[in-house]
């Protein structure tokens, strides 16, 4: 038989387990959940992101990173002096954040130049991490803005981090070490209306190979570019910065390869080599179009094109006027 003595044990234990499961279990949560939010405060998850490890980066050799950021842009020009120009940043998603901060982490730059080619959430989404994590020294903003929350907090950022902003219009250029440049040849500064037509075309040199980035034009956009260079073939410089379309070696696809862009006469002129398509996996917008993706080869038979939905990243390496594609590089 159990003795008093036991039975009065037994129910003091049950006491204090009951009163632990009570107020212990929700102390030791709470305490569990300021623990984390006290590291990532003073040491933020991003920063325990492993860094990719790429290809070394021999003397004079530059390299355009394209990013598989899902369904959104991002292109990172890599200079030989260290300093990057990020042109867009895709989304706010998880993935696309920590596909940045493990990217830049890689890379290592000196300094960051951010350039926005239009205010949509797929473009400047990662921007404010960016410039959270790793700091910019400049932000040139497209020239119509936004008003959701999201891109006021872009702006709010950039302010907060010292990070100098300028709106960027035809014949804004950047000039970069070695000689590299880029000259933006869409849009206009004022009168522009329309979110995608207003992106930021740039055109891009880099140790004598040339890329053409698109933004979200559409062939309307194309074509009205189109009838001005054929008036006159120095229309984009930007003084001594020559733009010439027809030597375009490097195609960055118009809106993601959307079939409302990407006009045969456009790509007829450019005549490229190499086209890049950025998108999304599975993306809701069947983008690239198969007719985009027809009109590239008819206008350049030999044209490869790479798909970041396919592909993943795709890093352009450059030296000596001459470039080779990689894919599947990343460790």
């Amino acid at each position: 038989m159990r003795s008093m003595t036991q039975d009065t044990d037994s129910y003091v234990k049950y006491r204090r387990f009951a009163r632990f499961k009570r107020w212990g279990v929700p102390v030791i949560a709470l305490a569990a959940v300021v623990a984390l939010a006290l590291l990532q405060y003073f040491c933020p998850l991003q920063n325990l992101l492993l860094a990719y490890a790429f290809p070394e980066l021999r003397a004079g050799e530059m390299r355009v990173h394209f990013l598989d950021i899902g369904q959104g842009d991002c292109t990172v020009a890599e200079f030989p002096d260290g300093e990057i120009l990020v042109v867009d940043g895709g989304g706010d998603s998880r993935r696309s954040r920590d596909m940045l901060t493990r990217y830049i982490k890689g890379i290592a730059p000196s300094s960051i130049t951010l350039l926005l080619t239009h205010a949509d959430g797929d473009h400047f989404g990662g921007m404010a991490h960016i410039i959270q994590t790793f700091g910019a020294k400049k932000l040139y903003l497209p020239v119509i803005g936004s008003d959701v929350p999201e891109y006021k907090r872009l702006l709010d950022c950039a302010a907060s981090a010292g990070c100098e902003t300028e709106t960027l219009s035809r014949y804004g250029a950047i000039r970069f070490f070695g000689g590299a440049y880029a000259v933006c040849i869409s849009p206009y500064s004022v009168g522009e209306e329309n979110e995608n037509e207003s992106s930021a075309v740039l055109w891009m040199s880099c140790s004598g190979v040339n890329f053409l980035l698109g933004g979200d034009i559409s062939a309307s956009r194309e074509r009205l570019l189109l009838a001005e260079y054929g008036a006159d073939e120095t229309i984009f410089d930007s003084g001594d910065l020559s733009v010439r379309l027809e030597e375009t070696d490097i195609l960055k696809v118009s809106h993601h390869g959307s079939g409302s862009s990407s006009s045969l006469e456009w790509l007829s002129l450019l005549g490229m080599q190499t086209a890049i398509v950025s998108c999304g996996r599975g993306n809701a917008y069947s983008h690239p179009a198969g007719g985009a993706l027809e009109r590239i080869k008819a206008a350049s038979p030999a044209c490869k094109i790479y798909r970041t939905d396919e592909l993943g990243c795709v890093l352009v390496n450059i030296a000596n006027g001459k470039y080779t594609v990689l894919t599947d590089y990343l460790e």
